[in-house]
């Protein structure tokens, strides 16, 4: 057992009692009630700055214990003490079927298993809970689901880290960057600057137990300045790990040349510029985040005469920016170098890890990533992808992640002209299907655990409500919505998942908890919606604006795949709030609405035509749409390895963009009638 711990024993005693005197005064001091009482417990016991220990939490858990589930980076409790998921948490799936989703050049079937992702093999090599327990002396399962026993742990491992106590929180720089378990400095200092950052600021939200938890803040508080932080790899290096295999299509890439030096002095080594600056050269990202440049691979594959290239398109002219599409990689951020890798695989523009936040991008925002499912949307959004399940694996998205993620998609929603509204920052699952024939296969993720108001906050555009409005935006309070679904264990076919805070409320044919949900005909045709986690038919996501069709008691009904849909929306607990913005109204019966914005086919001069196929919903006139942007059609024509042979073929059909229900469509300008 460690000194300074031992020297602990009695303190531990005195605490477990409740009371704590303090020193020099003789007199007891009542501990605070609920979970700010065991951190102040710990900062005590273990001699860590307490603003220290609840901004570490903070970044990993936002204080909660999260029912002894683990997070997307295997962390449990407050603390988010790592340990190794099981094996068979690991899934692929978000990134299979055609992500081009181009009928002009479909892909191949993908690959079922990438070579090297998403094993047991390839999870977290820095895991603390283990040594966590050690330190304590319990058990180290006890701290999945011991809130005060985790909160301990990681103090004494904190402590430990820095191998001294007391001192000013600035003092703890290195302890806390080390506490990130990130294998390289840049991320481990990146995970300390947005702890101290937290402390500055200070947070207060009520915890999972019930009670509240305060960070007083710290404003004056700076990061030290000395030499470069070390990450947890460098200061405790894992076991070297095997050698991924090697294949035709999953080989390292040449090095690159070295990069010359800002000063003109000489040369800095392949990656040495990235290292020193905190961040790569290549990356597009904010100054705040040390982002890696992790390229996908742009080669062609196949035989001479029926050649193939993969997995994304590289362009030659600047392109206008739409959307950024919010994924959940359903993996471990380690099988990623692996697949993004893998030209006859996909790709998509940036991967954030859920563990530190850690940055890596892959594509140029400016060329097309392969992500979406929908070719049209692929070529105007920019992809970025989450560490994390929808509802396998990991059952929480830590607060690092978010912060990093929202720091990054306001940074590149600023350069290219994206509004911040649920109308453009898209989920997976918000694209719509390009043909009746993929609608049903569309993606579900992120799913309706990712927590889009505290994204949008975290943004600077909370999601505000306004006096009066003819459309309701949809925000129910995540920590207190907990809707029922089914589907996240395959051991028990139906089985309710558990108690979870969500981003989403359910759908009715009429105003009562008893009534079917509303039917999707291109999810499901005939049959009724489902509970099912994985089933988005019958939902309304937080930040979606819809028009509102009819009012009864405590429920509302919006109009919703051409019918009313209704959920509880009682005024003491509201799951929406009154919104203003454009609607529109169509014009006849049977009104079409389209997957894709595409011009009409005389506009085709140098490309093969696209056909307009419509979907399969209908919607017509008494119904109304809000309106989340109106452009012309367009078609971008790539299938070749070459930009300079891409053609650009623009219309004169308008569209307005519609939010018809969980997802997105488009509706011709002409086939409806625009209302305030």
């Amino acid at each position: 057992m460690h000194f300074w711990l031992a020297c602990r024993v009695t303190l531990a005693a005195v605490l477990a009692a409740g009371t704590l005197t303090a020193p020099g005064t003789g007199a007891a001091r009542e501990l605070p009630a609920g979970r700010q009482g065991d951190f102040a417990a710990a900062a005590r016991e273990f001699g860590v700055p307490e603003s220290v220990l609840l901004g570490v939490a903070y970044l990993g858990s936002r204080w909660d214990a999260h029912a002894g589930r683990p997070s997307t980076a295997g962390g449990y409790g407050p603390m988010h003490l790592v340990d190794a998921l099981p094996a068979a948490a690991f899934t692929i799936g978000d990134a299979l079927g055609d992500a081009r989703g181009d009928d002009s050049r479909p892909m191949p079937p993908r690959p079922a298993v990438v070579p090297g992702p998403l094993s047991a093999a390839a999870e977290p090599q820095n895991t603390t809970l283990p040594e966590a327990g050690r330190l304590i002396g319990v058990d180290p399962a006890r701290l999945r689901d011991d809130p005060a026993a985790n909160i301990r742990a990681g103090a004494a491992l904190l402590a430990s880290y820095r191998g001294a106590t007391g001192g000013d929180p600035a003092d703890w720089y290195d302890a806390v960057a080390r506490f990130s378990g990130a294998d390289d400095p840049a991320a481990a200092r990146q995970f300390a600057d947005e702890v101290f950052a937290v402390i500055r600021e200070g947070m207060r939200r009520r915890t999972d137990d019930g009670y509240e938890v305060r960070l007083d803040p710290v404003p004056g508080l700076m990061p030290p300045r000395g030499p470069q932080t070390k990450s947890a790899a460098e200061l405790d290096p894992p076991p070297a790990a095997p050698a991924p295999p090697v294949t035709d299509y999953d080989a390292e890439p040449p090095e690159p040349a070295a990069e010359p030096s800002p000063d003109g002095s000489g040369t800095f080594e392949p990656g040495e510029l990235g290292a020193a600056s905190g961040r790569s050269p290549a990356a597009e990202c904010p100054a705040s985040l040390a982002c890696e440049w992790m390229p996908a691979a742009f080669k062609r594959f196949g035989k001479k005469g029926n050649q193939d290239y993969g997995n994304h398109d590289r362009l030659y002219r600047t392109r206008t920016i739409d959307y950024i599409v919010v994924h959940d990689t359903e993996g471990g951020y380690q099988g990623i170098p692996s697949m993004i890798r893998n030209p006859k695989y996909v790709s998509w523009h940036y991967t954030i890890r859920s563990r530190d936040g850690h940055v890596a991008q892959h594509v140029k925002t400016n060329d097309l990533a392969w992500h979406a499912g929908n070719w049209d949307v692929n070529t105007r959004s920019i992809g970025v992808e989450h560490e994390g399940y929808l509802a396998k694996g990991g059952a929480w998205y830590t607060e690092a992640m978010y912060r990093a993620s929202a720091k990054l998609v306001r940074y590149l929603a600023d350069k290219h002209g994206v509004p911040l509204n649920r109308a453009h920052i898209l989920g997976h699952d918000n694209v719509p299907g390009t043909t009746p024939k993929t609608v049903a296969g569309m993606h579900e993720d992120p799913g309706p655990y990712w927590d889009w108001a505290h994204y949008f906050e975290l943004m600077g555009r909370p999601f505000k409500g306004v006096k009066d409005g003819g459309s309701v935006l949809i925000r129910p309070s995540y920590d207190d919505n907990r809707p029922r679904f089914t589907g996240c264990v395959t051991t028990k076919a139906g089985k309710d998942c558990p108690p979870h805070g969500a981003a989403t409320v359910w759908l009715h044919t009429a105003p009562s908890d008893t009534a079917a949900l509303v039917a999707d005909v291109g999810k499901h045709g005939g049959k009724a919606s489902s509970y099912s986690v994985y089933d988005h038919a019958a939902r309304a996501s937080t930040g979606q604006r819809f028009a509102v069709a009819d009012r009864q008691g405590d429920w509302t009904a919006i109009w919703y795949l051409g019918q009313k849909a209704w959920f509880r929306n009682p005024a003491d607990r509201p799951a929406a709030v009154p919104a203003k913005g454009p609607l529109v109204t169509p014009l006849r019966a049977g009104t079409k609405v389209y997957g894709r914005a595409y011009p009409e086919k005389s506009a085709y001069t140098r490309a093969a035509a696209q056909p307009l196929t419509p979907l399969q919903y209908r919607i017509g006139p008494g119904q109304t749409y809000t309106v989340g942007d109106t452009i012309t059609g367009s078609y971008y024509a790539a299938g070749a390895f070459s930009a300079s042979r891409h053609v650009t073929t623009t219309g004169t059909i308008r569209y307005h963009q519609i939010q018809l229900g969980h997802r997105i469509a488009f509706v011709m300008a002409k086939d409806v009638r625009l209302v305030s």
